[in-house]
């Protein structure tokens, strides 16, 4: 029963400690309501975790595009997207 115990408290340090973090920061109040607003989060917490993915999202998405720029991807002679698909799809 002990070793089970443990186990459950080691799961949740794991999960509480190592997969999250508090912060405490000062944000303008009128910043925050509007991300509450247009992230529809049930709190504050849920409504920054959306709206900080969403902003790493676009800003990896940006990046790559930079990088697609500056080296395009190249294709083989003969290629074809729909042929792809279709191979996808089997």
């Amino acid at each position: 029963m002990l070793a089970q115990l443990n186990k459950t408290i080691d799961l949740y340090d794991n999960i509480s400690y190592n997969k999250t973090m508090k912060v405490t920061a000062l944000i303008p109040d009128d910043l925050v309501s509007d991300v509450k607003q247009l992230t529809q989060g049930k709190n504050i917490t849920e409504s920054l975790i959306k709206a900080l993915s969403e902003w790493v999202a676009i800003q990896r998405i940006k990046s790559l595009n930079t990088k697609v720029a500056k080296k395009p991807l190249i294709f083989l002679d003969g290629f074809s997207a729909s042929a792809a698909r279709k191979i996808n799809r089997q």
